[in-house]
């Protein structure tokens, strides 16, 4: 049996359980790929609706792959995403959930497909007009500012999440070095000195918020020079707002996020405590940059955990240019 056999059987005994999937027939199931956290099947939902015409539901299968970068609960995910139907964000609808993998295999979502393309390099793409990709470029930043605005109280999002309140910084440290731990296979002489200063150094934060955690162009929709989506919640959390202003901003990100002496690290910054009325604490933005780049060079342990396992096919490993640029963060970083 193929991989797309059994994905569809799987997928057409799942559906064929809830009743809001109208006895529908699976069409176009492809596989768009896999990433370092997901693999992706798209598929259409065909009915027949009580008007007597055929329905169509463009819908995407998110299931985990065997090796990750990261652990993560669906459960969890989904929960987010059916809570930020209501924030006007612009995120998926997500349709069904397989928490345990019991039915599909894996750990799964379903939800429903937007339009629009992905491009990670966008605002370096020269093809583009200047002023079209700082335009963009602002629209990322206000989209982030968006997404730390959001009421999660009213939102219940505080019964699926745990607020850290003042020591947001704490505890991903604690948690990502908890991550190394489990996942390391040899000492790491660099990551040992970081948790060392980043622990004694840790802000404490003025507000929680809902962070993204991956907020970067890879995981938005555009079209028509619109952002139509915001994908990626798997590591959503409440904690400072200052977590996704470091990962934007860190020297590791910058192909992604700025353009070479027109939209730099500083103006997003600035155009961020516009968008946001926030003044941003540069010293305890210092910090999460720091941690930012600690926590890139963590997933790579990880992955090359996993690739050692037989669990992923690559072997990522932490580069001497991510322990390089960590080292210079941290010592970087105000004491």
């Amino acid at each position: 049996m193929t991989e797309e056999t059994e994905v569809a059987t799987r997928l057409g005994r799942f559906l064929a359980a809830h009743p809001d999937a109208h006895n529908g027939r699976i069409t176009h199931l492809t596989r768009a790929g896999s990433g370092r956290s997901r693999d992706n099947w798209l598929f259409d939902l065909v009915f027949d609706g009580s008007d007597g015409a055929e329905h169509r539901e463009s819908l995407i299968l998110r299931t985990d792959p065997e090796g990750g970068l990261i652990d993560t609960n669906r459960a969890t995910e989904f929960a987010v995403l059916q809570a930020l139907e209501k924030s006007g964000l612009p995120t998926p609808v997500v349709r069904w959930l397989d928490a345990d993998g019991r039915a599909l295999g894996r750990p799964s979502l379903i939800m429903r497909r937007l339009p629009g393309t992905c491009d990670y390099r966008v605002l370096r793409n020269s093809a583009l007009p200047l002023a079209e990709r700082i335009s963009l470029a602002r629209r990322f930043c206000a989209l982030l500012a968006e997404v730390h605005a959001v009421d999660w109280h009213t939102l219940g999002l505080g019964d699926v999440l745990v607020d850290p309140g003042r020591h947001a910084a704490r505890a991903e440290l604690d948690q990502w070095t908890a991550i190394l731990r489990q996942d390391q296979l040899e000492p790491w002489p660099e990551l040992e000195y970081a948790v060392a200063i980043l622990g004694e150094r840790a802000p404490t934060s003025s507000r929680t918020v809902l962070v993204h955690a991956d907020f970067k162009p890879g995981n938005l929709l555009l079209a028509d020079k619109h952002v139509t989506a915001l994908l990626d919640w798997e590591l959503a959390h409440l904690g400072d707002p200052l977590e996704d202003l470091g990962w934007v901003t860190q020297p590791l990100r910058a192909s992604e996020h700025t353009i070479d002496r027109s939209w730099e690290a500083e103006d997003l910054v600035n155009y961020y405590e516009r968008e946001s009325g926030v003044t941003v604490d540069r010293a305890a933005l210092a910090w999460w940059i720091a941690f930012s780049a600690f926590k890139t060079a963590v997933m790579q342990v990880s992955g090359l955990r996993a690739f050692l396992d037989g669990r992923a096919e690559e072997p990522y490993r932490p580069t001497r240019r991510v322990l390089t640029t960590l080292l210079d963060a941290v010592l970087e970083e105000p004491a």
